[in-house]
């Protein structure tokens, strides 16, 4: 029986993101303002033709899933990659400290200049309408952040990790992370994760942590061209 993470976006906007889906029983997505993925219902001919239905000239879309990944005609491939999707349980202990703060709104430029600089994945002035994102500031400037995203029922994801050139090697992106996870624990639910599969670095921090590698996935996204 297939995993509930193996389609995450499907599934997120099947339950816990269903205020923000747009499409229909066949394919959805998320709007583009807020973060790129869609996904279909499943591989059928007439939930890939839904699929290619959502965007329009040339918006992007972001699939993931456990299996491979269906491109509808029409579409260019801008990246065909690989991930793995990490889980790390639900008894990570809530970490306080004065330095971490919730962003709101208007930290929304901020954050997006500090996501753009350092690539944690697709980011936008519109992310906070997934979950919450807490940071830290030095010398009034956005050291380091990292927030929510996906939701399905019994998991949250662990997303938008990054930190500041200008402060690395301070610890900041490890504290903020075990804060993040203590957050989606203390809800209950199963903290998750996505990373490079060509990420070792990244891949062996977040097994000291605790993580575990759950599943390889696909990853693809794609322009409407035609």
């Amino acid at each position: 029986m297939p995993h509930i993470l193996d389609r995450p976006a499907w599934n997120a906007l099947q339950t816990a993101h269903a205020g923000l889906a747009e499409g229909d029983a066949l394919a959805m997505r998320y709007p583009p303002s807020i973060v790129p993925f869609a996904a279909a219902r499943d591989d059928a001919p007439e939930s890939i033709a839904a699929l290619a239905a959502l965007p329009a000239m040339g918006e992007m879309m972001a699939l993931v899933e456990a299996g491979p990944i269906i491109v509808p005609d029409g579409f260019d491939i801008v990246v065909d990659s690989t991930l793995v999707q990490m889980t790390g349980g639900s008894k990570h202990p809530r970490v306080e400290d004065p330095q971490i703060e919730p962003l709101t709104p208007d930290d929304a430029e901020e954050m997006l200049g500090l996501a753009t600089l350092t690539k944690p994945g697709p980011f936008t002035l519109g992310a906070q309408r997934l979950g919450t994102f807490w940071g830290i500031r030095i010398d009034g400037r956005l050291a380091a952040m990292a927030g929510q995203r996906m939701r399905q029922p019994g998991f949250g994801e662990l997303s938008g990790l990054c930190t500041h050139p200008d402060f690395q090697k301070r610890g900041l992106g490890t504290l903020l992370f075990r804060h993040v996870a203590g957050e989606i624990s203390a809800r209950g639910d199963e903290v998750y994760l996505h990373a490079y599969a060509s990420n070792a670095n990244a891949i062996a921090l977040y097994e000291h942590m605790g993580f575990s590698i759950r599943s390889r996935m696909n990853v693809k996204i794609v322009q409407r061209s035609v």
